[in-house]
């Protein structure tokens, strides 16, 4: 998928209005600014009104299959870098999207036994990790419903 960007030109005092309201389309995309121009008044001030920022307005930063490239999580949705995976380093997520869950099982794995079920790329029917059904030990509650995805089983797109 190609990196879309758009370029838009505010003045400054009207997108620093804009991104103060956190409701707003603009506060939740990441935005990369830089000074384009700036016009002297006729007394040779600069106005802030004059001040004109480019903003390139960016989509969210994803993982894709590494397999196929379909989008399977956002990076807003990261709450851990550090869980360990059956081939090395893993993220745990909060989502996932564009996967299918397989039947659900019994594992134990390093932090005891959990219900979990396998995690398939939709497009390409990679195995990218696995969901937390169910945990027995009561320290482990928060990763039900959360997503195990093998660091070496997906990319990053649009950063």
């Amino acid at each position: 998928m190609k990196k879309q960007t758009n370029t838009i030109f505010l003045p400054f005092l009207k997108l620093e209005k804009a991104l103060e309201n956190p409701n707003n389309t603009l506060s939740s995309l990441s935005l990369n600014f830089r000074f384009s121009s700036a016009r002297r008044t006729q007394h040779g001030k600069f106005s802030s009104w004059s001040c004109v920022l480019m903003a390139e307005l960016v989509g969210p930063r994803l993982y894709s299959c590494c397999n196929c490239r379909n989008h399977v999580a956002l990076h807003d949705d990261v709450i851990s870098k550090a869980f360990q995976g059956r081939n090395g380093r893993a993220f745990l997520f909060s989502h996932a999207m564009n996967v299918m869950v397989g039947a659900k099982e019994d594992r134990q794995l390093m932090t005891g036994l959990h219900t979990v079920a396998d995690v398939y790329c939709s497009d390409c029917r990679e195995v990218l990790g696995w969901k937390y059904e169910r945990a027995y030990e009561e320290t482990q509650k928060y990763k039900e419903g959360k997503f195990i995805l093998e660091k070496s089983k997906i990319v990053k797109e649009n950063w």
